[in-house]
């Protein structure tokens, strides 16, 4: 209890308790201003017309009143996708061939190309969906007209052109909002450098203040000092999902005396890792170095802007021994698809498994170095 009270006292008088507020608390505002706008949409596309025709112009129309795509410009012949795609005024080009009217009319098949700058690919999703949408709508209502002029009505000719209708919800999360993932990531990663460095400075701290080995009998004592950092790390990171979810309309489901439960032992189990790592360092120097080994495959592997499924099973495998792998779970059945807390057991008892194995490897290290400290006296 005395370890646990200096910690505190500790803490309050350290600048870590000012910057695991300040620091993810600034990255919620600075990210979430920065990334405010949400989606991508009116993507600019040049539309290369060779027909010169009404139905090219009116697909062109078409195109241009898509939600996802913006008509910067429209040429009469071809010129090459590099001068096109050229100072990134465009990402996309469109190309409608030469007797394209000519050929709907007689019922014949016209190929329509599109030329997509791939070096940035998350700026073509939405184009190639809308352009996807446009395409089949235009197919069906050409083919229904000639078959309603053929002596079919209406509702016979949709069942021969389009028997079968898909109709799609994007649930929890249905505009892709980049807050959701993006900017709730960057802020988790600021939280998890504050204290993993934070609590990994509290050996070596004690080491050269001579309160290492205050309780030789148990490692409790050097333990319990990672509460406090647990709590102030719960706290700041309850306090900016509250702030994401007024501010940026951040989906966020779950009763915040609910997801406190999870985000404690999240945070406990952060802390303990921090205190592990930094526990040989052998000054505070050198603790920063050796969090970046948590917080870069944290940033990589954890779900944060790539989905674990792209990679390897080994790697979504070693991605369990990371906590934040748990908390972006935790967060997504909880707070995004409003899950009860007893469905995720799974992921609490991760963290548990996570907090019980850091725990034994810190109880080995403090005996062992216990032992040595002895035989030198």
């Amino acid at each position: 209890m005395n370890s646990l009270i200096d910690e505190w006292k500790y803490v309050i008088r350290s600048k870590y308790f000012r910057l695991i507020f300040l620091g993810p608390l600034a990255a919620a505002l600075f990210f979430g201003l920065m990334f405010s706008k949400s989606q991508i949409s009116k993507s600019p596309v040049v539309v290369i017309d060779e027909d010169h025709s009404a139905y090219s112009r009116q697909l062109i129309s078409k195109i241009n009143a898509s939600t996802s795509m913006k008509i910067t410009n429209v040429y009469s012949s071809r010129l090459a996708p590099e001068t096109l795609l050229a100072n990134e005024k465009a990402v996309a080009v469109i190309m409608l061939p030469k007797q394209l009217e000519q050929r709907q009319q007689q019922g014949l098949s016209t190929n329509i190309g599109i030329l997509m700058d791939n070096t940035m690919p998350s700026g073509l999703t939405s184009i190639r969906t809308a352009m996807q949408e446009i395409i089949t709508t235009e197919n069906m209502t050409l083919s229904m007209t000639s078959l309603v002029k053929k002596g079919l009505d209406t509702e016979s000719s949709k069942g021969l052109v389009s028997p079968l209708s898909l109709q799609q919800r994007m649930l929890f999360n249905p505009t892709t909002s980049y807050v959701s993932f993006m900017v709730l990531g960057f802020v988790n990663i600021v939280a998890l450098m504050i204290t993993t460095s934070a609590a990994g400075a509290i050996a070596p701290r004690l080491r050269k203040e001579g309160k290492l080995f205050s309780n030789r009998k148990s490692p409790l004592h050097l333990l319990i000092r990672s509460v406090p950092y647990a709590a102030m790390t719960s706290l700041s990171l309850l306090l900016c999902y509250g702030l994401l979810k007024q501010v940026w309309g951040m989906r966020f489901e779950a009763a915040p005396f609910l997801f406190i439960i999870p985000l404690l032992i999240y945070a406990l189990a952060l802390s303990l890792m921090g205190l592990l790592i930094g526990y040989s360092a052998k000054d505070l120097s050198r603790v920063s170095l050796r969090t970046s080994f948590v917080l870069y495959p944290s940033f990589l592997a954890t779900g944060i802007q790539l989905t674990p499924l792209a990679f390897p099973e080994p790697f979504q495998i070693s991605a369990w021994a990371l906590p934040m792998t748990w908390l972006n779970r935790l967060i997504r059945g909880m707070a995004f698809r409003n899950g009860e807390l007893s469905a995720y057991s799974l992921e609490i008892g991760a963290l548990l498994v996570i907090i019980g194995v850091v725990s034994l490897l810190i109880g080995l290290l403090l005996l062992r170095e216990s032992k040595k400290v002895k035989i030198a006296h």
